[in-house]
């Protein structure tokens, strides 16, 4: 069975993962479109509210990797606290990278964040004020809510301080997705290292590069 041994948490842990990498790419995509003005932004999102339930089991499905992917991390961490001694314990920290040794303390506030994040932009709960204009034709004004949202400095500084977070979790976790499922060997693993932390380094600048323009204001109303 793929969750009976530590080898085969390992490849879904990877797998998963690689699937939430691949999301958060595309999702960064999506969210460049408020460069474009009002109408890219809100002309994206009414395209993805046009395909219905579609979308929301697109979601589960999604939440439901995320949970997943928590759920091996929490495990495994578990498995090797319990099967490795305190010295040895200590020894391996000396090795490992910051990011490293707080994967499962980013992972958990990473899970924090996107309960909040679901509950501002798709749920539009946090914020009711300001999350149910339309704009000149008839669409959510999806453009105005995060305009409006990232005026404000709390949670300008909530999405940067995630972001962070994001990039301390990615920069390890996507070279340790291919060394859970032995794509590597000790001639490819620093560059793969390396593009891992380039990947990370990227998509952290391309995500707060929104709520910081906004904040400071480059993008306004």
């Amino acid at each position: 069975m793929l969750f009976g041994s530590s080898v085969g948490k390992k490849i879904a842990m990877a797998a998963t993962g690689l699937i939430l990498v691949l999301f958060v790419i595309v999702h960064l995509i999506g969210n460049t479109s408020i460069f474009a003005g009002p109408d890219g932004i809100n002309a994206y999102a009414a395209t993805l509210h046009s395909m219905g339930p579609i979308v929301w089991i697109f979601r589960l499905v999604m939440l439901g990797v995320f949970l997943l992917h928590i759920w091996l991390g929490l495990k495994l961490t578990l498995e090797n606290k319990l099967a490795r001694p305190v010295g040895y314990a200590q020894k391996e920290n000396l090795r490992t990278s910051y990011a490293a040794q707080i994967m499962i303390y980013s992972g958990l506030v990473l899970l924090l964040f996107t309960i909040y994040h679901l509950l501002h932009f798709t749920v539009r709960v946090t914020n009711p004020e300001i999350s149910h204009f339309v704009d000149a034709a008839g669409r959510l004004d999806v453009y105005a809510m995060v305009v409006l949202s990232f005026q404000k400095f709390f949670i300008t500084l909530t999405y940067v301080i995630a972001m962070v977070f994001l990039l301390l979790h990615l920069s390890h976790g996507i070279g340790s997705m291919f060394q859970s499922t032995g794509l590597n060997n000790a001639r490819t693993l620093p560059t793969i290292q390396t593009a891992g932390k380039w990947i990370a380094i990227v998509l952290l600048v391309g995500y707060i590069a929104i709520p910081i323009s906004i904040f400071v204001g480059m993008i306004k109303l």
